[in-house]
Protein backbone atom coordinates (compact mmCIF):
# COMPACT_ATOMS: atom_id res chain seq x y z
CA UNK A 1 0.00 0.00 0.00
CA UNK A 2 1.21 3.16 -0.83
CA UNK A 3 1.48 5.99 1.66
CA UNK A 4 -0.46 9.19 0.46
CA UNK A 5 -0.03 11.31 3.94
CA UNK A 6 2.31 10.39 6.12
CA UNK A 7 1.74 11.27 9.69
CA UNK A 8 4.93 12.82 11.16
CA UNK A 9 5.67 12.52 15.11
CA UNK A 10 6.85 15.38 17.64
CA UNK A 11 8.71 13.23 20.30
CA UNK A 12 8.05 15.29 23.85
CA UNK A 13 10.35 12.88 26.20
CA UNK A 14 12.63 15.44 26.80
CA UNK A 15 10.58 18.19 27.42
CA UNK A 16 6.23 17.49 28.79
CA UNK A 17 7.01 13.76 29.14
CA UNK A 18 9.13 13.85 31.98
CA UNK A 19 7.32 17.29 33.10
CA UNK A 20 4.44 15.21 33.62
CA UNK A 21 5.56 12.35 35.31
CA UNK A 22 8.78 13.49 37.15
CA UNK A 23 8.07 16.82 38.08
CA UNK A 24 10.52 18.35 35.32
CA UNK A 25 13.45 16.90 37.04
CA UNK A 26 15.64 15.21 33.81
CA UNK A 27 18.87 16.78 34.00
CA UNK A 28 20.74 17.87 30.90
CA UNK A 29 23.09 15.59 31.64
CA UNK A 30 20.86 12.42 31.00
CA UNK A 31 19.25 14.26 27.88
CA UNK A 32 22.34 14.41 25.59
CA UNK A 33 22.79 10.18 25.33
CA UNK A 34 18.69 10.59 24.42
CA UNK A 35 18.77 13.26 22.20
CA UNK A 36 21.70 11.90 19.77
CA UNK A 37 19.64 8.84 19.53
CA UNK A 38 16.72 10.73 18.43
CA UNK A 39 18.53 12.69 15.91
CA UNK A 40 18.64 9.73 14.11
CA UNK A 41 15.07 8.85 14.03
CA UNK A 42 13.32 11.50 11.60
CA UNK A 43 11.03 13.06 13.72
CA UNK A 44 9.01 16.35 12.48
CA UNK A 45 10.69 17.72 15.62
CA UNK A 46 11.63 17.19 19.29
CA UNK A 47 9.58 19.08 21.86
CA UNK A 48 12.81 19.98 24.55
CA UNK A 49 12.89 23.09 26.04
CA UNK A 50 10.46 26.10 27.30
CA UNK A 51 7.15 25.17 29.74
CA UNK A 52 8.21 24.56 33.27
CA UNK A 53 11.74 23.20 32.41
CA UNK A 54 13.44 26.89 32.49
CA UNK A 55 12.37 27.07 35.86
CA UNK A 56 12.65 23.46 37.24
CA UNK A 57 16.27 23.80 35.89
CA UNK A 58 17.22 26.77 37.88
CA UNK A 59 15.05 26.29 40.96
CA UNK A 60 16.30 22.47 41.77
CA UNK A 61 18.98 21.08 39.14
CA UNK A 62 21.26 23.81 39.27
CA UNK A 63 21.16 23.06 35.60
CA UNK A 64 21.34 26.20 33.37
CA UNK A 65 18.54 26.24 30.56
CA UNK A 66 20.51 28.09 28.31
CA UNK A 67 23.24 26.11 28.22
CA UNK A 68 21.23 23.09 27.73
CA UNK A 69 19.61 24.58 25.29
CA UNK A 70 22.68 25.45 22.93
CA UNK A 71 24.19 21.45 24.40
CA UNK A 72 20.88 20.04 22.74
CA UNK A 73 21.53 22.19 19.76
CA UNK A 74 25.15 20.39 19.02
CA UNK A 75 23.98 17.18 19.00
CA UNK A 76 20.33 17.28 17.06
CA UNK A 77 22.05 18.04 13.95
CA UNK A 78 18.96 16.79 11.74
CA UNK A 79 15.61 17.32 13.58
CA UNK A 80 14.03 20.77 14.58
CA UNK A 81 13.95 21.64 18.30
CA UNK A 82 10.64 22.48 19.39
CA UNK A 83 9.67 24.73 22.60
CA UNK A 84 6.65 25.47 24.63
CA UNK A 85 6.24 29.50 25.02
CA UNK A 86 3.26 30.76 27.03
CA UNK A 87 2.72 33.99 25.12
CA UNK A 88 3.37 37.09 26.97
CA UNK A 89 4.14 35.03 29.93
CA UNK A 90 6.99 33.59 27.95
CA UNK A 91 7.98 30.34 30.40
CA UNK A 92 7.50 32.18 33.36
CA UNK A 93 3.57 32.78 35.43
CA UNK A 94 3.03 36.42 34.45
CA UNK A 95 2.98 38.64 31.65
CA UNK A 96 6.74 40.33 30.63
CA UNK A 97 6.68 43.90 28.73
CA UNK A 98 7.22 43.45 25.21
CA UNK A 99 10.59 44.53 25.07
CA UNK A 100 11.32 41.31 27.01
CA UNK A 101 9.16 39.25 25.00
CA UNK A 102 11.38 40.36 22.15
CA UNK A 103 14.93 39.84 24.09
CA UNK A 104 13.58 36.26 24.68
CA UNK A 105 12.63 35.34 21.82
CA UNK A 106 15.53 36.60 19.85
CA UNK A 107 17.76 34.74 22.56
CA UNK A 108 15.78 31.28 22.47
CA UNK A 109 15.57 31.06 18.03
CA UNK A 110 19.64 32.32 18.39
CA UNK A 111 20.49 29.52 21.11
CA UNK A 112 18.70 26.86 19.05
CA UNK A 113 15.15 26.89 19.19
CA UNK A 114 13.97 26.08 15.44
CA UNK A 115 10.05 25.53 16.11
CA UNK A 116 8.34 27.73 18.62
CA UNK A 117 4.49 26.25 20.28
CA UNK A 118 3.21 29.73 21.44
CA UNK A 119 0.07 29.13 23.49
CA UNK A 120 -2.39 31.55 25.91
CA UNK A 121 -3.80 29.84 28.73
CA UNK A 122 -6.94 31.73 28.18
CA UNK A 123 -6.67 31.78 24.25
CA UNK A 124 -6.85 35.37 24.59
CA UNK A 125 -4.50 36.45 20.82
CA UNK A 126 -3.92 39.42 22.13
CA UNK A 127 -1.56 37.73 24.95
CA UNK A 128 0.02 36.06 21.81
CA UNK A 129 0.35 38.67 19.05
CA UNK A 130 3.67 40.08 20.53
CA UNK A 131 5.19 37.09 20.41
CA UNK A 132 3.80 35.67 16.97
CA UNK A 133 5.16 38.78 15.66
CA UNK A 134 8.89 38.22 16.90
CA UNK A 135 9.01 34.51 15.99
CA UNK A 136 7.84 35.65 12.41
CA UNK A 137 10.66 38.50 12.63
CA UNK A 138 13.64 35.89 13.05
CA UNK A 139 12.38 33.42 10.45
CA UNK A 140 11.37 30.73 13.21
CA UNK A 141 8.08 28.15 12.25
CA UNK A 142 5.40 29.48 14.20
CA UNK A 143 3.13 27.28 15.82
CA UNK A 144 -0.28 29.15 16.70
CA UNK A 145 -1.78 26.64 19.80
CA UNK A 146 -5.29 26.17 20.60
CA UNK A 147 -5.46 25.24 24.35
CA UNK A 148 -8.08 23.26 24.28
CA UNK A 149 -10.89 22.69 27.33
CA UNK A 150 -14.44 21.30 27.50
CA UNK A 151 -17.13 23.42 29.67
CA UNK A 152 -19.95 25.17 29.25
CA UNK A 153 -18.46 27.92 27.36
CA UNK A 154 -15.98 26.46 25.10
CA UNK A 155 -17.26 24.92 21.91
CA UNK A 156 -15.78 23.11 18.61
CA UNK A 157 -16.66 26.30 16.69
CA UNK A 158 -15.28 28.71 19.36
CA UNK A 159 -11.83 26.59 18.66
CA UNK A 160 -12.62 26.20 14.62
CA UNK A 161 -12.54 30.22 15.12
CA UNK A 162 -9.92 30.80 17.13
CA UNK A 163 -7.79 28.73 14.47
CA UNK A 164 -8.80 30.70 11.76
CA UNK A 165 -6.80 34.02 14.55
CA UNK A 166 -4.13 32.39 14.66
CA UNK A 167 -3.54 31.46 10.72
CA UNK A 168 -4.18 35.59 10.37
CA UNK A 169 -1.40 35.89 12.64
CA UNK A 170 0.59 33.99 10.34
CA UNK A 171 1.09 30.33 11.77
CA UNK A 172 2.80 27.68 9.86
CA UNK A 173 1.19 25.61 11.73
CA UNK A 174 -1.83 24.98 14.08
CA UNK A 175 -1.53 22.56 17.59
CA UNK A 176 -4.38 21.54 19.17
CA UNK A 177 -2.97 21.22 22.76
CA UNK A 178 -5.37 18.78 24.89
CA UNK A 179 -3.35 19.49 28.63
CA UNK A 180 -5.63 17.39 30.31
CA UNK A 181 -6.41 14.46 27.68
CA UNK A 182 -9.87 15.79 27.79
CA UNK A 183 -10.45 15.51 24.00
CA UNK A 184 -13.34 12.66 22.79
CA UNK A 185 -12.31 10.43 19.39
CA UNK A 186 -15.46 12.33 17.48
CA UNK A 187 -14.45 16.03 19.00
CA UNK A 188 -10.97 15.31 17.69
CA UNK A 189 -12.22 13.66 14.23
CA UNK A 190 -14.89 16.99 14.53
CA UNK A 191 -12.07 19.81 15.55
CA UNK A 192 -9.66 18.60 13.18
CA UNK A 193 -12.06 18.17 9.96
CA UNK A 194 -13.60 21.39 11.09
CA UNK A 195 -10.05 23.27 11.49
CA UNK A 196 -8.79 21.62 7.57
CA UNK A 197 -12.25 22.92 5.82
CA UNK A 198 -11.30 26.15 6.81
CA UNK A 199 -7.19 26.53 6.36
CA UNK A 200 -4.46 24.84 4.86
CA UNK A 201 -1.85 24.63 6.96
CA UNK A 202 -0.79 21.60 9.11
CA UNK A 203 -2.61 20.67 12.42
CA UNK A 204 -0.95 18.78 15.38
CA UNK A 205 -2.62 17.48 17.97
CA UNK A 206 -1.20 17.29 21.50
CA UNK A 207 -2.43 15.20 24.02
CA UNK A 208 -2.25 13.33 27.13
CA UNK A 209 -3.30 9.91 28.50
CA UNK A 210 -4.54 10.66 31.94
CA UNK A 211 -8.01 9.86 31.11
CA UNK A 212 -6.51 6.40 29.01
CA UNK A 213 -8.55 8.06 26.08
CA UNK A 214 -5.83 9.70 24.09
CA UNK A 215 -4.78 6.67 22.37
CA UNK A 216 -8.35 6.55 20.94
CA UNK A 217 -8.84 10.34 20.25
CA UNK A 218 -5.27 9.85 17.78
CA UNK A 219 -6.82 7.15 15.75
CA UNK A 220 -9.82 9.52 15.25
CA UNK A 221 -7.31 12.11 14.59
CA UNK A 222 -5.39 10.33 11.92
CA UNK A 223 -8.34 9.04 10.37
CA UNK A 224 -9.47 12.88 10.04
CA UNK A 225 -6.42 13.73 8.45
CA UNK A 226 -4.24 15.19 11.38
CA UNK A 227 -0.58 16.27 10.42
CA UNK A 228 1.59 15.94 13.23
CA UNK A 229 1.18 13.98 16.64
CA UNK A 230 2.85 14.17 19.91
CA UNK A 231 3.93 10.97 21.57
CA UNK A 232 6.61 10.08 23.86
CA UNK A 233 9.15 7.44 24.41
CA UNK A 234 7.35 4.12 26.09
CA UNK A 235 9.61 4.74 29.20
CA UNK A 236 8.23 7.84 29.53
CA UNK A 237 4.97 7.17 28.48
CA UNK A 238 1.11 7.07 29.26
CA UNK A 239 -0.38 7.86 32.49
CA UNK A 240 0.24 11.69 32.77
CA UNK A 241 2.58 11.64 29.63
CA UNK A 242 1.98 11.31 25.69
CA UNK A 243 0.91 7.88 24.12
CA UNK A 244 4.31 6.22 23.29
CA UNK A 245 5.84 7.02 20.42
CA UNK A 246 6.64 3.29 19.61
CA UNK A 247 2.51 2.25 19.44
CA UNK A 248 1.59 5.30 17.15
CA UNK A 249 4.64 4.47 14.76
CA UNK A 250 3.64 0.51 14.86
CA UNK A 251 0.20 1.41 14.50
CA UNK A 252 0.09 2.78 11.42
CA UNK A 253 2.71 0.42 9.65
CA UNK A 254 1.81 -0.63 5.93
CA UNK A 255 -1.12 2.01 5.94
CA UNK A 256 -1.46 5.20 3.91
CA UNK A 257 -0.50 7.50 7.05
CA UNK A 258 2.68 5.11 7.81
CA UNK A 259 5.50 7.42 9.64
CA UNK A 260 8.08 6.16 7.45
CA UNK A 261 9.84 6.00 11.15
CA UNK A 262 12.25 2.73 11.92
CA UNK A 263 10.97 0.70 15.09
CA UNK A 264 14.56 -0.68 15.40
CA UNK A 265 16.09 2.55 15.09
CA UNK A 266 13.47 3.32 17.82
CA UNK A 267 14.52 0.22 20.11
CA UNK A 268 17.82 2.45 20.91
CA UNK A 269 16.26 5.45 21.83
CA UNK A 270 14.40 3.39 23.96
CA UNK A 271 17.23 1.51 26.08
CA UNK A 272 18.44 4.96 26.79
CA UNK A 273 15.14 6.54 28.08
CA UNK A 274 15.23 2.69 29.94
CA UNK A 275 18.55 3.82 31.64
CA UNK A 276 17.06 7.33 32.51
CA UNK A 277 13.46 6.11 34.27
CA UNK A 278 15.78 3.77 36.50
CA UNK A 279 17.83 6.49 37.75
CA UNK A 280 14.75 8.66 38.60
CA UNK A 281 12.50 5.94 39.49
CA UNK A 282 12.03 7.26 42.83
CA UNK A 283 10.27 10.56 41.28
CA UNK A 284 7.86 9.00 39.56
CA UNK A 285 4.72 8.40 41.64
CA UNK A 286 1.88 6.18 41.39
CA UNK A 287 -0.42 8.36 41.03
CA UNK A 288 1.44 9.76 38.34
CA UNK A 289 1.68 6.73 36.05
CA UNK A 290 -2.13 5.44 36.36
CA UNK A 291 -5.31 6.15 34.36
CA UNK A 292 -7.69 8.27 36.08
CA UNK A 293 -10.63 9.03 34.74
CA UNK A 294 -11.69 11.85 37.45
CA UNK A 295 -9.53 14.11 34.96
CA UNK A 296 -12.87 14.36 32.88
CA UNK A 297 -14.44 15.69 35.71
CA UNK A 298 -11.00 18.49 37.31
CA UNK A 299 -9.75 18.96 33.70
CA UNK A 300 -6.03 18.98 35.66
CA UNK A 301 -2.86 18.59 33.19
CA UNK A 302 -0.77 15.86 33.33
CA UNK A 303 1.98 18.10 34.16
CA UNK A 304 0.29 20.11 36.93
CA UNK A 305 -1.13 16.40 38.56
CA UNK A 306 2.61 15.58 39.37
CA UNK A 307 3.60 18.95 40.68
CA UNK A 308 0.59 18.77 42.84
CA UNK A 309 0.80 15.68 44.05
CA UNK A 310 4.62 17.21 45.07
CA UNK A 311 3.01 20.77 46.15
CA UNK A 312 1.05 18.89 48.80
CA UNK A 313 3.55 16.93 49.85
CA UNK A 314 6.26 19.57 50.35
CA UNK A 315 2.80 20.88 52.49
CA UNK A 316 2.67 17.26 54.73
CA UNK A 317 -1.29 17.86 52.93
CA UNK A 318 -0.95 14.67 50.55
CA UNK A 319 -4.00 13.64 52.59
CA UNK A 320 -5.86 16.37 51.54
CA UNK A 321 -5.67 15.57 47.74
CA UNK A 322 -9.04 14.21 47.17
CA UNK A 323 -10.66 17.41 48.70
CA UNK A 324 -8.56 19.37 46.33
CA UNK A 325 -9.79 17.79 43.44
CA UNK A 326 -13.06 18.42 44.45
CA UNK A 327 -12.78 22.04 45.27
CA UNK A 328 -10.71 22.89 41.44
CA UNK A 329 -13.78 22.57 39.67
CA UNK A 330 -15.54 24.77 41.72
CA UNK A 331 -12.80 27.63 41.68
CA UNK A 332 -12.39 27.04 37.96
CA UNK A 333 -15.91 27.59 37.72
CA UNK A 334 -15.59 30.50 39.82
CA UNK A 335 -12.97 32.29 37.87
CA UNK A 336 -15.20 31.81 34.55
CA UNK A 337 -13.49 28.35 32.95
CA UNK A 338 -10.58 29.25 32.26
CA UNK A 339 -8.28 26.50 30.11
CA UNK A 340 -5.97 24.71 32.89
CA UNK A 341 -2.71 25.12 31.49
CA UNK A 342 0.23 27.17 33.01
CA UNK A 343 -0.17 29.64 34.20
CA UNK A 344 -3.85 29.36 35.08
CA UNK A 345 -3.60 25.54 36.02
CA UNK A 346 -1.26 26.71 38.52
CA UNK A 347 -3.67 29.87 39.47
CA UNK A 348 -6.95 27.36 40.06
CA UNK A 349 -4.85 24.59 41.49
CA UNK A 350 -3.26 26.72 44.11
CA UNK A 351 -6.17 28.46 45.14
CA UNK A 352 -7.81 25.41 45.50
CA UNK A 353 -5.06 24.05 47.94
CA UNK A 354 -5.49 27.16 49.97
CA UNK A 355 -9.60 26.80 49.96
CA UNK A 356 -8.97 23.80 51.44
CA UNK A 357 -5.90 23.54 53.82
CA UNK A 358 -6.46 26.74 55.47
CA UNK A 359 -9.92 25.90 56.26
CA UNK A 360 -12.41 28.47 56.96
CA UNK A 361 -14.35 30.55 54.34
CA UNK A 362 -13.22 29.85 50.70
CA UNK A 363 -10.90 32.81 49.22
CA UNK A 364 -9.73 33.91 52.84
CA UNK A 365 -6.31 33.59 51.67
CA UNK A 366 -5.79 34.80 48.40
CA UNK A 367 -2.81 34.62 46.37
CA UNK A 368 -2.01 37.39 44.46
CA UNK A 369 -2.06 35.86 41.07
CA UNK A 370 -6.03 35.06 41.64
CA UNK A 371 -5.75 39.19 42.03
CA UNK A 372 -4.57 39.90 39.27
CA UNK A 373 -6.59 37.44 37.34
CA UNK A 374 -9.66 38.49 38.23
CA UNK A 375 -8.58 42.05 37.85
CA UNK A 376 -7.82 41.26 34.09
CA UNK A 377 -4.26 41.17 33.96
CA UNK A 378 -4.07 38.18 32.71
CA UNK A 379 -6.57 38.72 29.89
CA UNK A 380 -10.14 38.17 29.32
CA UNK A 381 -11.84 34.94 30.68
CA UNK A 382 -13.86 32.89 28.26
CA UNK A 383 -16.80 32.93 30.78
CA UNK A 384 -18.15 35.77 33.33
CA UNK A 385 -16.97 36.04 36.82
CA UNK A 386 -20.15 37.07 39.03
CA UNK A 387 -19.59 40.42 41.23
CA UNK A 388 -19.55 38.18 44.11
CA UNK A 389 -16.40 36.46 42.94
CA UNK A 390 -15.23 39.83 42.40
CA UNK A 391 -15.52 41.43 45.22
CA UNK A 392 -14.37 38.69 47.50
CA UNK A 393 -10.92 38.69 45.73
CA UNK A 394 -10.22 41.82 44.73
CA UNK A 395 -12.96 44.40 46.95
CA UNK A 396 -14.08 47.27 45.04
CA UNK A 397 -11.38 47.56 42.26
CA UNK A 398 -12.46 48.15 38.67
CA UNK A 399 -11.25 45.04 36.68
CA UNK A 400 -9.44 46.26 33.04
CA UNK A 401 -10.49 45.13 29.92
CA UNK A 402 -7.56 46.33 27.68
CA UNK A 403 -5.05 43.87 26.24
CA UNK A 404 -2.66 43.48 29.64
CA UNK A 405 0.74 44.00 27.98
CA UNK A 406 0.16 47.48 27.26
CA UNK A 407 -0.09 48.09 31.07
CA UNK A 408 3.30 47.07 31.73
CA UNK A 409 6.54 49.66 31.06
CA UNK A 410 9.51 48.56 29.07
CA UNK A 411 11.78 46.23 32.07
CA UNK A 412 15.09 44.76 30.09
CA UNK A 413 17.35 48.12 30.28
CA UNK A 414 16.30 48.75 34.14
CA UNK A 415 16.67 44.72 34.58
CA UNK A 416 19.68 44.67 32.90
CA UNK A 417 21.47 47.60 35.02
CA UNK A 418 20.62 45.76 38.38
CA UNK A 419 21.47 42.78 37.19
CA UNK A 420 25.33 43.86 36.25
CA UNK A 421 25.29 45.80 39.61
CA UNK A 422 24.93 42.37 41.47
CA UNK A 423 27.58 40.72 39.28
CA UNK A 424 25.74 38.17 38.26
CA UNK A 425 26.05 38.67 34.00
CA UNK A 426 28.19 36.78 32.53
CA UNK A 427 26.23 35.93 29.17
CA UNK A 428 23.51 38.27 27.94
CA UNK A 429 20.77 35.52 28.57
CA UNK A 430 21.81 36.00 31.98
CA UNK A 431 19.73 38.94 31.87
CA UNK A 432 16.85 37.20 31.20
CA UNK A 433 17.36 34.97 33.46
CA UNK A 434 17.50 37.11 35.97
CA UNK A 435 14.17 39.20 34.71
CA UNK A 436 11.80 36.27 34.19
CA UNK A 437 12.90 34.55 38.16
CA UNK A 438 14.20 37.43 39.85
CA UNK A 439 13.81 35.33 43.69
CA UNK A 440 16.05 32.78 42.67
CA UNK A 441 18.20 33.58 39.34
CA UNK A 442 21.08 35.72 41.67
CA UNK A 443 21.82 32.53 43.52
CA UNK A 444 21.61 30.28 40.68
CA UNK A 445 23.72 32.65 38.36
CA UNK A 446 26.12 33.09 41.29
CA UNK A 447 26.65 29.19 41.71
CA UNK A 448 25.94 29.39 45.24
CA UNK A 449 22.33 26.62 44.48
CA UNK A 450 22.68 22.84 44.67
CA UNK A 451 21.62 20.16 42.90
CA UNK A 452 18.41 18.37 44.17
CA UNK A 453 19.42 15.03 45.35
CA UNK A 454 17.37 12.06 43.86
CA UNK A 455 15.95 9.62 46.27
CA UNK A 456 18.14 7.08 47.15
CA UNK A 457 16.70 3.90 45.19
CA UNK A 458 18.99 0.33 44.99
CA UNK A 459 20.38 1.10 41.61
CA UNK A 460 23.73 1.06 40.08
CA UNK A 461 22.50 4.30 38.26
CA UNK A 462 22.47 6.31 41.69
CA UNK A 463 25.39 7.82 42.43
CA UNK A 464 26.37 7.44 46.43
CA UNK A 465 26.21 10.83 48.58
CA UNK A 466 27.56 11.71 51.96
CA UNK A 467 25.02 14.62 52.45
CA UNK A 468 23.23 14.77 55.16
CA UNK A 469 19.41 15.08 53.93
CA UNK A 470 17.84 18.50 55.37
CA UNK A 471 14.11 17.40 55.76
CA UNK A 472 12.63 13.73 55.57
CA UNK A 473 8.93 11.62 55.47
CA UNK A 474 8.61 9.92 58.60
CA UNK A 475 5.53 7.41 59.48
CA UNK A 476 4.36 7.34 63.00
CA UNK A 477 1.36 4.76 63.78
CA UNK A 478 0.40 5.04 59.89
CA UNK A 479 0.75 8.85 59.67
CA UNK A 480 3.53 10.57 57.19
CA UNK A 481 4.81 13.47 58.77
CA UNK A 482 7.22 15.72 57.15
CA UNK A 483 10.49 16.31 59.51
CA UNK A 484 13.14 19.37 58.98
CA UNK A 485 16.55 17.92 60.12
CA UNK A 486 18.50 20.86 61.92
CA UNK A 487 21.64 19.26 62.47
CA UNK A 488 22.91 15.43 63.18
CA UNK A 489 25.61 14.55 66.20
CA UNK A 490 26.04 18.65 67.09
CA UNK A 491 26.66 19.42 63.02
CA UNK A 492 24.09 22.04 61.60
CA UNK A 493 22.43 20.52 58.59
CA UNK A 494 22.03 23.09 55.20
CA UNK A 495 18.64 22.51 53.18
CA UNK A 496 19.79 20.82 49.82
CA UNK A 497 17.43 23.42 48.01
CA UNK A 498 18.35 26.65 49.43
CA UNK A 499 20.95 29.32 50.11
CA UNK A 500 21.91 30.69 53.89
CA UNK A 501 19.41 28.22 55.71
CA UNK A 502 19.02 29.41 59.08
CA UNK A 503 17.47 27.85 62.22
CA UNK A 504 13.80 29.49 62.22
CA UNK A 505 11.97 29.10 65.68
CA UNK A 506 8.52 27.26 65.76
CA UNK A 507 6.66 28.32 69.09
CA UNK A 508 7.37 31.95 70.26
CA UNK A 509 5.15 33.97 71.99
CA UNK A 510 3.53 36.61 69.71
CA UNK A 511 4.45 35.06 66.55
CA UNK A 512 2.97 34.91 63.03
CA UNK A 513 3.76 31.42 61.58
CA UNK A 514 4.22 30.45 58.21
CA UNK A 515 1.22 28.20 56.92
CA UNK A 516 3.40 26.38 54.38
CA UNK A 517 6.60 25.49 52.94
CA UNK A 518 7.83 28.06 50.66
CA UNK A 519 10.82 30.54 49.83
CA UNK A 520 10.62 34.15 51.24
CA UNK A 521 9.74 36.24 48.62
CA UNK A 522 9.57 39.73 50.26
CA UNK A 523 9.47 40.80 53.80
CA UNK A 524 6.68 43.71 53.48
CA UNK A 525 7.58 45.22 57.18
CA UNK A 526 10.47 45.75 59.69
CA UNK A 527 11.30 46.11 63.34
CA UNK A 528 9.50 48.74 65.23
CA UNK A 529 6.51 48.89 62.35
CA UNK A 530 2.78 49.55 63.61
CA UNK A 531 1.02 46.83 62.09
CA UNK A 532 -3.14 46.03 61.76
CA UNK A 533 -4.91 43.01 61.07
CA UNK A 534 -5.09 42.65 57.90
CA UNK A 535 -1.75 43.81 56.58
CA UNK A 536 0.47 41.79 54.37
CA UNK A 537 3.71 40.73 56.64
CA UNK A 538 5.54 38.53 54.47
CA UNK A 539 5.43 37.15 50.49
CA UNK A 540 5.99 33.49 50.39
CA UNK A 541 6.35 31.90 47.18
CA UNK A 542 4.99 28.48 47.37
CA UNK A 543 3.25 26.13 44.61
CA UNK A 544 4.75 28.08 42.78
CA UNK A 545 2.18 31.14 43.63
CA UNK A 546 2.59 34.42 45.61
CA UNK A 547 0.78 34.04 49.01
CA UNK A 548 0.70 36.52 51.25
CA UNK A 549 1.06 35.76 55.16
CA UNK A 550 -1.17 38.76 56.99
CA UNK A 551 -1.71 39.43 60.37
CA UNK A 552 -4.48 38.37 62.19
CA UNK A 553 -4.10 41.41 65.15
CA UNK A 554 -2.71 44.92 65.57
CA UNK A 555 0.54 45.30 67.89
CA UNK A 556 4.55 46.26 66.97
CA UNK A 557 6.62 44.30 65.14
CA UNK A 558 9.44 43.09 67.63
CA UNK A 559 11.55 40.78 65.91
CA UNK A 560 11.70 39.30 62.25
CA UNK A 561 13.68 35.91 61.65
CA UNK A 562 13.62 35.75 57.80
CA UNK A 563 14.99 37.46 54.63
CA UNK A 564 14.29 37.36 50.55
CA UNK A 565 15.23 34.05 49.79
CA UNK A 566 15.10 32.17 52.82
CA UNK A 567 13.26 28.29 52.69
CA UNK A 568 10.74 28.53 55.60
CA UNK A 569 8.36 25.11 56.36
CA UNK A 570 4.67 25.19 57.49
CA UNK A 571 5.38 25.95 61.13
CA UNK A 572 7.82 28.64 61.16
CA UNK A 573 7.44 31.80 63.05
CA UNK A 574 8.34 34.64 60.71
CA UNK A 575 7.76 37.25 63.04
CA UNK A 576 7.05 38.32 66.28
CA UNK A 577 4.22 40.72 67.05
CA UNK A 578 3.34 42.77 70.21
Amino acid sequence: MSVTNPVKITDTTLRDAHQSLIATRMRTEDMIPVAREIDKIGFFSVEAWGGATFDCSIRYLNDDPWQRLRDLKSVLKNTPIQMLLRGQNLVGYKHYPDDVVEKFIEAAGKNGVDIFRVFDALNDIRNMQKSMEVIKDIGAHLQGTISYTTSPVHSTKKFIEFAEQLYSKGSDSICIKDMAGLIMPEAARELISGIKDTIKIPIDLHSHSTSGISPMSYQAAIEAGVDILDTAMSPFAMGTSQPPTESIVASLKGTKRDTGIDLMALREVKNQCLLIREKYAGLIDPISERIDSDVLIYQLPGGMISNLVSQLKEQNALDKLEAVHNEIPHVRKDLGYPPLVTPTSQIVGTQAVLNVIMGGERYSNVTQEVKDYVRGLYGKPPGDISEEIIKKIIGDQIPYYGRPGDLLEPLYAKMSEEAKEKGIVKREEDILTYILYPAIAPSFLKGERKCECLPKLASKYTTPSSEIPSCMEVEVDGEIFAVRILSVEGSAVESADSVGAKRIPRDIKGGVMSNMQGMVLKVETNVGAHVNAGDTLVVLEAMKMENPIKSTKEGKVTQIFVDAGDTVQNGDVLLVIE
